[in-house]
């Protein structure tokens, strides 16, 4: 049977750009998606025509069902291996005092409820405490957990915080079972979660402030990901990895 990787979020941008890696890797990949099913036939079918293993699997993280659906159906297809925890929303820019619960309850349920469970699920499967012969979990944070998202989203900033203290402690928790626990923190990259915060052109709106003076792209942070689940990151665990251009 395949060694598995589970990608959440997997039709579009980053997540897409995982896929597409770890399956040239020889990975069986789940690409997990909650709404778009074409975006991920999409990038199901291109890797299917590189002659790799793929299938698309809805799932809104946010539900407790369909996580476990999802790695059911990982299950399914082969050896779970890896969990990159990719799924994550961000909103329209707004101050603090103008957030709702609403917003809130959405931010926190799919960025932070919905990759610790995730992981919790990849834990019972990977965990040689659980019978299982290891593997690892990558998170996706973002550079905003450190710059705090002042005037624009300090919700999503502190749902990326949470995400990098969950990656640490995480780490050390699973260390000894054949686990390893990383993040990547993403600065501004050009993926299409600009548009469904209500600003599609902030990539590049921002970009003066970067100091490479540009903004990143998926298969740059695609590639630290898969750095980190491979053997030549056989040491690191617990890493919190900044791909920001400098931020």
């Amino acid at each position: 049977m395949p060694d598995v990787a589970i990608v959440t979020g997997g039709s579009r941008g980053i997540g897409r750009a995982c896929c597409a890696k770890l399956a040239d890797l020889g990975y069986a990949v789940v690409v997990n998606y909650a709404r778009n099913e074409a975006e991920a036939e999409s990038i199901v079918g291109e890797i299917k025509g590189n002659g790799g293993i793929a299938v698309a699997v809805r799932g809104d993280v946010s539900l407790e069902s369909d996580i476990e659906g999802l790695f059911a159906a990982a299950d399914r297809l082969g050896r779970l291996r890896l969990l990159v925890n990719n799924a994550g929303v961000v909103d329209v820019t707004t101050r603090v005092d103008a957030v709702s619960r609403q917003r809130l309850d959405r931010l926190f349920a799919i960025n932070v409820i919905g990759s610790i469970l995730c992981a919790r699920e990849a834990v019972r499967r990977l965990s040689t405490r659980h019978g299982g012969s290891g593997g690892a979990i990558i998170n996706v944070s973002s550079i905003a957990s450190v710059l705090g998202g002042a005037g624009q989203y300090v919700d999503y900033a502190a749902t990326k915080g949470a995400i990098d203290t969950f990656t640490v402690g995480l780490a050390r928790e699973v260390a000894e079972e054949g686990i390893r626990v990383n993040a990547v923190r993403p600065g501004t990259i050009d993926t299409e979660i600009h548009a469904s915060g209500g600003n599609p052109g902030r990539a590049q709106a921002v970009a003066p402030r970067i100091p490479m003076k540009r903004p990143g792209l998926a298969d740059e942070i695609a590639e630290t990901i898969v750095w980190l689940a491979s053997e030549r990151a056989s040491y690191v665990t617990g890493a919190v990895l900044d791909v920001s251009g400098g931020l």
